[in-house]
């Protein structure tokens, strides 16, 4: 096994959780970390358990008001109507007890794993419990309380001197992430996602490109909804290969958000295990190439927790580890069975999907072709200047 990479887990991170009925369930993590063992891919070694970020570091991104009210809201002393202007106690973002904690730990995951691999001690970091990319410096927002990756950013850039490039390929744009370092020119954030003009937060538009000194930095491609494998990986590939040739990063964070799978009941796009092995496969090759080897992967969305969650995230690991082969053999029978009385769904018994699982999509030519346009228009401004 490569002890080259280091996984940051606790089954103290499922204590994120909003309530029994809501989507967002970090049980995924516990699922994910079970199939990992069950497959021996994984031991005790390897893993590293997240700490708490203190105050000071949340406020690298966050007001110090916003994380005073986390804390209340987490004792039940934030009184309703100003819980809502911090974006707590709605519907996406719940209150729930100690949730500044929970969320705390979460955001000291991510910042774990950029010190295991900023210092040396190992090349690759996978934090799953990552990759709340939608928080805001004073709002919670869909689903997030505390941003993790953007205080991991911002934690790069001061303790490390790091030029940073954040890739998300979750199917909800990465805004959270984006707007806080819009006008940075050492942050670069490449987000593909499913197209605004029907999903949550609705931002994303390919005209976004950063501001002032950061004009430029900013990279989206919104995808039409039913994008299947192939369009996708299109996108992704030729996206990140330009991005990380013109930006010349000092290491790469990637945010692995697992709703784009036909699956996930939250979304509208249409891939399968497919890509989400081709997803981390690239990383690890482009942070070679460009960083020696500095990746740090997290998490982010995926609402199928059962069939496609641990499946998506495991993935990362055998690619890190260089353990892909396994991908050929079935999926343990005994983690199947341990988890399919809890699913409501029958559990999948390979790691790639079953072609025949797979919905047709009468659009497909015509989506590929509108996706390929969307991505010319985001890289023009990079081929522009390369070409200088």
């Amino acid at each position: 096994m490569n002890h080259k990479s280091v996984y940051v887990y606790s089954d103290e991170q499922l204590a994120y959780r909003f309530n029994k009925e809501h989507p967002f369930n970090h049980l995924r993590l516990h699922l994910t970390h079970d199939l990992l063992k069950k497959t021996n891919s994984i031991n005790d070694k390897d893993i590293i358990p997240p700490r708490l970020a203190t105050d000071e570091e949340l406020n690298l991104i966050h007001d110090e008001a916003f994380i005073e009210a986390v804390k209340s809201a987490g004792k039940g002393t934030l009184k309703p109507e100003r819980a809502t202007n911090y974006g707590l106690g709605t519907d996406d973002t719940p209150i729930f007890a100690n949730m500044h904690e929970a969320a705390s730990l979460i955001v000291g995951g991510t910042l774990t794993a950029v010190d295991a691999v900023m210092k040396g001690q190992f090349t690759h970091a996978l934090h799953l419990g990552g990759g709340l990319h939608h928080g805001f410096r004073g709002k919670a927002s869909g689903f997030c309380i505390y941003n993790d990756s953007a205080i991991a950013i911002e934690y790069m850039k001061k303790m490390y001197g790091a030029r940073v490039l954040y890739v998300d390929t979750d199917a909800h744009h990465g805004d959270g992430v984006q707007f806080a370092f819009y006008d940075d020119p050492d942050v670069c954030t490449l987000s593909i996602h499913e197209t605004g003009r029907y999903l949550f937060p609705g931002t994303g538009n390919v005209n976004e490109k950063g501001a002032g000194k950061g004009y430029g930095f900013s990279i989206n491609v919104p995808i039409d909804a039913f994008t299947e494998d192939d369009s996708f990986l299109e996108v992704y590939e030729r996206s990140f290969r330009e991005v990380v040739a013109f930006f010349k990063p000092d290491v790469i964070l990637t945010q692995n958000g697992a709703d784009a799978h036909h699956l996930d009941p939250l979304t509208h796009l249409c891939s399968t295990m497919r890509t989400y092995q081709m997803i981390p496969k690239l990383a690890h090759e482009l942070a070679h190439e460009f960083c020696e080897g500095r990746w740090i992967a997290v998490g982010g969305g995926g609402y199928d927790i059962f069939r496609v969650v641990p499946r998506a995230w495991s993935l990362i690991w055998l690619e890190m580890t260089n353990q892909t082969s396994i991908i050929s053999e079935a999926l343990p029978r005994l983690w199947r069975e341990q988890w399919e009385k809890h699913a409501q769904e029958e559990m999948p018994t390979e790691w790639m999907d079953v072609s025949d699982t797979v919905p047709t999509i009468p659009r497909k030519h015509e989506i590929a072709e509108k996706n390929h346009n969307t991505l010319e228009k985001a890289l023009y401004h990079i081929r522009t200047e390369m070409n200088r």
